[in-house]
């Protein structure tokens, strides 16, 4: 999609990154829903520019905050939510029982293209697409410095990557706290604790947004990016010259997931976009942007498997609790927070 198309179909609104969409013919009445989301932008607006073209008449505000700013949100909205559907967000932050309180289930048309174990059994959520964590790796500043090439989180414990890895922080970045959940679910929590303290030996910083880590590693600011697969993928397009690490422990992941907010007053609105969602329109967007889609049909993009992918996705994927990341989060973010912003 062109800059300039985007620039007529996109607005901003409030304080964070915000965009509207509004395809229709002017002065058209349209229905109108807001929506919550934590999808990266360049994904959010090609999803809403599809969706435009099948529901022209339908007008969608758009908030996106990265997931641990919108968990925070709409827990202190919770009196009064200002949002009709939570749109692409993490399943670790969709299950905790003060969200859930607050979604009304909902059967969209076309469920059944999504596996059973993707979806909440009451109805609540479902979810479409998720992302896993990967390193990426600048070549040139490999080769300038001499430093060998990681194929592990166990790699970035050598200290000659001191100062040369950034990572999410996870308290902000739902990427930086699948990262966190899944080194504490594989190697049991004090042993993961261990392991954080010492890669913090290496860390040069740690930034609030899942994609920066990737962004500043590949214009060659640090040698490592602990970010996701996703944007590890379109620098590789871009001509970055990184190299995309599937960590061999495993890659922690996460899902995205959809639902209907109880207090919404534009029920039948949200109802259709929440159809949308499992369109052929919408599914065969998601496999242009999204390394992990639940739902049935379309093929992974060529560029993604030339940048490392498997086809089988699952044999790189660590089989991630998400009940545990999400009972424990508050907790486990605390110590973080307290261990790491500290200093």
């Amino acid at each position: 999609m062109s800059s300039h198309r985007r620039g007529g179909i996109f607005r901003s609104l409030i304080a964070g990154t915000a965009l509207a969409v509004l395809a229709g013919v002017a002065g058209a009445k349209a229905d109108s829903i807001t929506v919550y989301t934590s999808y990266e932008e360049d994904e959010l607006a090609a999803f809403l520019a599809r969706m435009a073209e099948d529901l022209p008449d339908l007008q969608v505000d758009v908030l996106r905050l990265s997931t641990g700013d919108l968990h925070a949100r709409i827990l202190a909205e919770s009196s009064n939510p200002r949002h009709d559907v939570i749109w692409g967000w993490a399943v670790t932050s969709m299950v905790d029982p003060r969200i859930l309180e607050m979604l009304e289930p909902y059967t969209p048309a076309n469920i059944e293209r999504v596996p059973e174990r993707f979806r909440d059994p009451e109805g609540r959520w479902f979810a479409v697409t998720g992302y896993m964590g990967a390193f990426c790796v600048n070549n040139e500043v490999l080769e300038a410095k001499g430093l060998p090439m990681p194929t592990s989180w166990e790699d970035l414990l050598d200290p000659v990557y001191e100062g040369e890895i950034v990572m999410p922080n996870p308290a902000s970045s739902g990427t930086g706290y699948l990262q966190i959940a899944s080194l504490l679910q594989m190697k049991g929590e004090e042993a993961g604790w261990d392991y954080l303290r010492a890669l913090d030996k290496n860390m040069a910083q740690y930034i609030k947004s899942g994609s920066r880590p990737c962004n500043v590693a590949s214009q060659g600011e640090y040698a490592i990016g602990a970010s996701f697969a996703l944007r590890a993928i379109k620098n590789i397009a871009e001509g970055y010259p990184i190299t995309m690490v599937l960590p061999s422990e495993g890659a922690g992941n996460e899902l995205e997931a959809h639902g209907l907010m109880a207090s919404s007053q534009n029920k039948e609105a949200a109802q259709r976009f929440l159809d949308w969602t499992l369109s052929d329109t919408a599914v065969n967007e998601y496999y242009v942007w999204k390394e992990i889609v639940t739902v049935s049909g379309g093929t992974m993009p060529q560029g993604f498997i030339d940048a490392g992918l498997p086809a089988d996705i699952g044999s790189v994927m660590y089989d991630m609790d998400f009940v545990w990341s999400a009972e424990n989060r508050d907790r486990v973010l605390e110590q973080w927070q307290a261990e790491f912003e500290s200093e």
